[in-house]
């Protein structure tokens, strides 16, 4: 072998010093993902987040050909996921999908090891869910109007709530019609919330879309949506807002974020990706058919949406005097 001259030496030299100082992820980042990326919803499988996480994630993996398997971590109102997700190394291989009650809400009302914003690095905000008051079939009230008409009266009405979120909600409705009487009875979960109001054991519910079948079916009426704009799937129920009830735009979101310190070059990655996959016909007509509302934002305009939804629950929480039970 022929001896190394000292340019030489020098080069590898520097070369491994090089090495050693740059950081465990430059290495993989001219070809990240290189391995499956997992992301952790903090829901059980089947519910809303579940499904929305299912199908934009098997788009993202075909479109970068890698495997991107959703972790179902659920638990405590969606903490138990979001707080490992937070705690994950930052290097892109954990990421998570999560809704606005776990992500904006539960830090607020509960101690969660995780805080909205200063956690994560906010990717992608995916889709809107929103709500809308169901009434029993029987109630008699058409509309908003007649519902608050209704709370003022002589026997208090009762509604139902089966989230933290809904339930918050449900405190800051009954502040907004200036109604305290009314009753929020809670139950545990959105499924049977929804089913008190079709078996009239309540009045009514502001629920997440999860009736809209029993809509359909006339078990229950709904009286108004709770959102800027009508719904997809019934165009002809009014916003609470045209129906002269302000302060009541609520819906809920699903996002993708990643753990706070994952280098802003696979951060941004993700989010031209997922950019493209917002684009897709296949996808946003899938999300419609939910009736959940695609969105196409920036990472910093997510990043702006949910420092407003924690200080909009701060004050909610605040004003209503809210405590968890």
């Amino acid at each position: 072998m022929p001896p190394i001259s000292r340019r030489q030496y020098l080069a590898h030299g520097l070369g491994a010093v090089a090495a050693l100082a740059a950081p465990p992820w430059a290495f993989a980042q001219s070809k990240y993902p290189a391995k499956p990326v997992r992301v952790i919803v903090p829901f059980p499988a089947g519910g809303t987040t579940d499904v929305v996480a299912r199908l934009v994630l098997q788009k993202l993996g075909e479109l970068v050909g890698q495997t991107f398997f959703v972790d179902n971590k659920g638990g405590a109102n969606g903490m138990i996921g979001t707080a490992e997700a937070a705690r994950a190394a930052p290097d892109g291989y954990t990421l998570l999908i999560n809704t606005a009650g776990a992500q904006t809400l539960s830090p607020v009302i509960y101690k969660a090891n995780y805080e909205a914003l200063a956690s994560f690095e906010p990717i992608t905000h995916i889709c809107d869910v929103s709500f809308i008051v169901i009434a029993r079939k029987d109630l008699p009230a058409g509309n908003m109007q007649e519902l608050i008409k209704l709370a003022h009266g002589d026997k208090p009405l009762s509604m139902s709530s089966g989230s933290a979120m809904i339930n918050l909600m449900s405190e800051e409705f009954k502040r907004v019609i200036k109604a305290p009487q009314t009753i929020n009875a809670q139950y545990k979960g959105t499924a049977p919330q929804m089913q008190a109001v079709v078996a009239g054991e309540v009045d009514f519910s502001l629920d997440s879309f999860a009736s809209v079948e029993m809509i359909r079916a006339g078990r229950v009426k709904a009286l108004g949506v709770l959102s800027e704009h009508r719904a997809a799937s019934f165009p002809d129920v009014p916003t609470l807002r045209e129906q002269g009830v302000e302060g009541m735009d609520f819906a809920s979101w699903a996002g993708l974020l990643a753990p706070k310190g994952t280098p802003q070059e696979i951060v941004d990655y993700l989010a031209q990706q997922m950019d493209k996959v917002m684009q897709m016909p296949d996808v946003l007509a899938k999300l419609k058919s939910y009736d959940y509302i695609p969105r196409h934002t920036t990472r910093a305009e997510f990043a702006r949406l949910i420092d407003a939804d924690n200080k909009r629950w701060q004050r909610i929480v605040k004003e209503t005097g809210f405590k968890i039970n």
